[in-house]
């Protein structure tokens, strides 16, 4: 029988999967800039970030962050600021190598590939953990879903582990299907404008994540 707390979480977490934002448009951006492998790589780091978060929750920390306003506006402010980074990043780019497009197919040698694979999970890692929308859904609403009798890490790190499967789904294929696309992203046209477009957006997010109201 399914316990119907893991079925509801599970009901949430899929709603918190498929809403676009900031993790989505990190790994298209990442698909688009290093191509596919790269976008499967940020959503391992973005996916790895919900035990970090569910970690925090069952250690307690949940009531630093909704009972301090200090607290939730550095997380904010940390978020806000690195996504900014990014998108002021992508642009950046576009002025790097004039008016030459980079082939986000193109093959590295064996130390640039790995440099670029930790630099893909790093980013996705970075981004879900300074995110303060699934901080918040996993420190205010993960105990909700916890019994009394319920061992509290593991059934935290069970929970994380199903929104990890749902978001490895999901933004995999978000990877795989821009990574079908390649072919058509290698145009140097298209690609100056998917890099602009895809640094303006973050930028955005950034912007609206630092006015955002707790």
């Amino acid at each position: 029988m399914i316990d119907p707390q893991i079925a509801a979480f599970a009901g949430l977490a899929a709603l918190l999967t498929i809403s676009p934002g900031a993790d989505t448009m990190l790994v298209i951006r990442s698909v688009i800039s290093r191509g596919p492998a790269a976008g499967l790589l940020t959503t391992a780091g973005i996916c790895s970030g919900l035990f970090v978060h569910a970690s925090l929750s069952a250690a307690g920390l949940s009531l630093i962050l909704l009972k301090s306003a200090l607290a939730f506006e550095i997380l904010k402010t940390a978020g806000a600021c690195y996504l900014l980074f990014l998108g002021f990043q992508s642009i950046r780019q576009l002025f790097n190598n004039g008016k030459v497009a980079v082939d986000p197919t193109a093959p590295g040698g064996p130390h640039a590939g790995r440099k670029s694979a930790r630099r893909a999970f790093i980013e996705g890692l970075l981004n879900n953990i300074l995110n303060p929308k699934p901080a918040v859904f996993y420190l205010a609403l993960l105990p909700q879903f916890i019994g009394p009798s319920d061992p509290v890490f593991i059934k935290s790190i069970l929970l994380a582990g199903i929104h990890f499967v749902m978001g490895i789904i999901w933004l995999s294929a978000i990877s795989l299907f821009f990574g079908k696309m390649r072919s058509f992203l290698a145009s140097p046209r298209v690609h100056r404008w998917l890099e602009a477009s895809s640094g303006v957006i973050l930028i955005g997010l950034g912007i609206g994540l630092a006015m955002e109201k707790r």
